[in-house]
């Protein structure tokens, strides 16, 4: 990458697409004066996140901060620059025995995009967010000062940037807490539901298990509303593993891994295509209950396995839409959500649903709260404007909220619930859209 330069950019979602400016540095004097020069600024890490959360009209890179600092085997805490991936990570740390305490659904982001999301996996109910686990993170404010932030030291600042998307300053570094594991395979359980009453009875037997989530079928309706896959899981024993899986347990074979070569016509993805892919995914395990040991990359992150997945939605792109509905309305939200969807026709490949536990009063920036987050994609065309407002709708009524690290076109209300935050060095297009909005 050129250090500095405009050009066409979009974030993982391809929409939307602007030309901006976009600035990468190594040096800390380099990154020091440019934060000194220039106003409306937000950090981008590898660009993953959806919608317009890292755009604004100065784009600073991180991606040349990608150097791992130091790596305590005997305690499992690992420091590295915030531009540093999680794929990087885990290819040092699994071998080691050890592994990410949170990681989302893929591990193509940056540590200070997890920071700056504090991003949540299929564990949160029973470990929380990525924050739980970061132990410091050095921030580069808006003077132009490197602060040393943690629980103890500039705590204030350290819980604002928690979650705070970007908007407090630059993450340079951050030092975490790692999980000891013994095999890099996961003891899976995956059991069909026929509809939403079960998947929920399902996800509350199985509140027990670290790893929870489901696939829904976004487009049944009736008595098969909700129809779903749970996949439940634990990080398996060497002890547990069959014995072709005993050699080796803590490294994976290499895999081969698709690119997708070109976007995909607009006619492909429609109604149709996703009923088929759905009943498709349903039925291809055929008994109700299956028991298995898969290795993490398949458990963690499916969509990784397939290079530029993002190009089967079209050049128009696609939003992520992901909604979280407290607890005890969850069942009842969750099922006007769904019939929304399948009157609308703008089904969704990608329905993931889980359940979020407590939240941390102190991470106030963070999205979860206890209850239940479905995420969906949908392409974006002319129809679409109209369902996300439905959708809000149903949300508000519902005391739920937005997932900032996926919105792009969300109502205000949903998404403005960001504390201590407001800077005018520090500012992204999503945010300028929600002031704007208020």
């Amino acid at each position: 990458m050129k250090p500095n330069f405009i050009q066409k950019v979009a974030n993982w979602g391809n929409f939307p697409v602007v030309e901006k400016e976009i600035k990468s540095e190594d040096t800390l004097q380099k990154i020091k004066d440019y934060v000194k020069n220039n106003n409306e600024i937000i950090a981008r890490g590898n660009g993953r996140c959806y919608g317009d959360a890292s755009l604004s009209e100065h784009i600073f890179s991180t991606k040349r901060l990608n150097k791992l600092i130091s790596f305590d085997r005997l305690n499992g805490i690992l420091e590295c620059e915030s531009g540093v991936l999680l794929s990087d990570i885990l290819e040092v740390i699994v071998p080691q025995g050890y592994f990410l305490y949170v990681t989302p659904g893929t591990k193509f982001i940056s540590v200070g995009g997890a920071i700056a999301s504090d991003v949540h996996g299929k564990n949160h109910h029973a470990e929380g967010c990525f924050s739980e686990y970061v132990l410091s993170f050095s921030l580069l404010n808006e003077n132009g000062e490197v602060l040393n932030c943690s629980k103890t030291e500039n705590a204030e600042k350290f819980w604002s940037t928690i979650g705070g998307m970007g908007l407090t300053g630059i993450i340079l570094s951050a030092k975490f807490k790692l999980k000891n594991i013994e095999t890099a395979y996961i003891r899976q359980e995956s059991i069909k539901a026929e509809n939403l009453e079960e998947i929920f009875k399902l996800f509350d037997e199985s509140e027990n298990w670290t790893y929870n989530v489901a696939w829904i079928d976004c487009l049944q309706t009736g008595n098969k509303i909700g129809r779903s896959i749970l996949m439940r899981g634990e990080h398996a024993f060497k002890h547990q593993l069959p014995n072709n899986l005993q050699e080796n347990p803590l490294r994976l074979k290499k895999k081969f891994n698709p690119t997708v070569p070109f976007y995909f016509p607009n006619f492909v993805l429609n109604n149709l295509t996703v009923k088929l892919f759905n009943l498709l995914y349903f039925n291809k395990q055929r008994n109700k209950e299956v028991k298995s040991y898969i290795d993490y990359e398949t458990f963690f992150y499916p969509l990784d396995v397939v290079n530029d997945w993002n190009k089967i939605y079209g050049k128009s792109g696609f939003i992520q839409y992901q909604m979280v509905i407290p607890k005890e309305k969850g069942k009842e939200g969750m099922r006007k959500i769904l019939e929304t969807i399948a009157k609308s026709g703008n089904g969704s490949f990608l329905a993931v649903l889980k359940l979020f536990g407590k939240n941390n009063p102190e991470a106030y920036n963070s999205f979860p709260v206890e209850g239940y987050t479905l995420a969906l994609d949908f392409k974006v065309n002319s129809k679409l404007k109209n369902l996300v407002e439905k959708l809000d709708k149903i949300v508000e009524d519902y005391g739920g909220r937005i997932y900032l690290t996926k919105d792009s076109m969300s109502k205000s209300s949903l998404t403005n619930y960001l504390q201590n935050v407001q800077n005018p060095k520090f500012v992204s297009m999503q945010h300028k859209r929600i002031i704007n909005n208020n």
